[in-house]
């Protein structure tokens, strides 16, 4: 990837791509929002191991999510080991207890009721897989030189879909966790201070007697959320 800096355009034929008939789209989009809808953000983990090369293969999917000047300003920091699930539970349950002390502030806190969320975060141990979602300001050229990176919240953001959607294909349960500040990831990830966590993202088994929140099943309507001109 590397060899892309101070590079010129080279253009190739455009591949892979398949079109489909408009009765093939109208079947293939709502084959996809019938396989969206069965996503669910959960809290309830069963620790039931899922295999790395699964998880390995995610990762490669949200790889080839869209960045800015395709510099892929991310790092998928994936955390198996039980001692350093156990330390960011606790880190994160830290930060969690303040936030709902009183630091969310009263308007924030209303919000999150209908969604039941509490500071006890046991989901952090249990699941199989912890990735946290890095954000690099920097990169660096294969000459050595640090090179900026463009549109990285965006482009982070779009990679996360990307694993997201990867995971739920793969059979397997999110959660996106934001614990603020979440500073301390850097440190146990082994991540330099140039770059920013996101997101830590959870995956695994649903427990088998896992719930969800009510209010979270439902979604705005097209004419909500869209216009057309």
């Amino acid at each position: 990837m590397e060899v892309q800096f101070d590079t010129d355009f080279h253009p190739v034929p455009l591949p892979d791509y398949q079109e489909q008939s408009i009765g093939q789209m109208r079947q293939s989009v709502r084959q996809f929002h019938d396989f969206v809808c069965r996503r669910h953000t959960v809290r309830d983990f069963s620790p039931r191991p899922v295999p790395r090369d699964i998880i390995e293969q995610c990762v490669l999917t949200a790889g080839r999510a869209p960045s800015g000047a395709n510099h892929q300003p991310w790092h998928f920091a994936v955390i198996g080991d039980p001692e350093r699930k156990k330390t960011i539970r606790e880190l994160a349950e830290a930060e969690e207890r303040d936030f709902y002390a009183g630091r969310a502030g009263e308007e924030w806190l209303r919000a999150l009721k209908p969604i039941g969320t509490d500071p006890a975060k046991p989901f952090l141990e249990t699941a199989p897989w912890l990735i946290t979602i890095f954000g690099a300001r920097r990169g660096r050229g294969a000459d050595g030189r640090m090179y900026r990176n463009y549109y990285v919240p965006e482009s982070v953001s779009i990679a996360t879909g990307f694993l997201i959607l990867a995971l739920h294909n793969a059979g397997l349960a999110t959660l996106t966790h934001t614990p603020a500040p979440m500073g301390f990831l850097n440190e146990i990830c082994e991540r330099p201070k140039t770059e920013k966590p996101y997101i830590l993202l959870v995956t695994g088994y649903p427990d088998e007697n896992a719930e969800i929140p009510k209010a979270a099943t439902v979604k705005k309507p097209l004419a909500q959320i869209a216009t057309f001109f």
